[in-house]
């Protein structure tokens, strides 16, 4: 099926879906269809986790990777309406750059790092994706670079040096 890109807000948890994929079984009366939804889910304050769901109609699957999402949430490190500093994300043979950008920029991105970009509550930032542009493996390589971030004074502690 085609990307899709849908959002809801509930509770304060911003879920967007990315894809929706049919999936066909042959059975003896004929073609048997379900769905497997991809969903980014943010708070839009720093936390971001995908979730995927199966299930024999949409609304069902969605929910279901919905509720896979928001219980993998993690912390991203921000700094403002952007990240720290530049950041890639590998994922399979998806590789994301994240840059950061000056305030008033808005959110450079394709559909899937777009998508989690703004469920994490990034609102100025440059992105290039390399590689597949599978949504799934571009939206895990996304996950990736943003936990890889650190904002300066976390590496000062894990160092045990000033950066000046």
């Amino acid at each position: 099926m085609s990307s899709t890109l849908s959002e809801t807000a509930q509770g304060g948890i911003i879920d967007k879906v990315v894809k929706i994929k049919r999936c066909a079984a042959v059975v003896k009366g004929g073609r048997r269809f379900s769905f497997a939804a991809l969903v980014v889910v943010g708070d839009g304050q720093g936390r971001v986790a995908w979730g995927y769901g199966k299930a024999n109609e949409v609304p069902p699957s969605v929910e279901k990777a919905v509720k896979d999402g928001s219980r993998k949430l993690q912390q991203i490190q921000l700094e403002g309406t952007t990240i720290p500093h530049e950041v890639v994300g590998c994922f399979g043979s998806a590789r994301v750059v994240l840059v950061p950008a000056s305030p008033g920029t808005g959110v450079i991105a394709g559909a899937a790092v777009r998508a989690v970009c703004e469920a994490c509550g990034i609102h100025d930032i440059l992105t290039k994706s390399f590689g597949t542009s599978n949504p799934t493996n571009v939206v895990k390589a996304t996950i990736d670079a943003l936990t890889n971030l650190r904002t300066k004074t976390e590496v000062e502690r894990l160092r045990g040096v000033s950066l000046s």
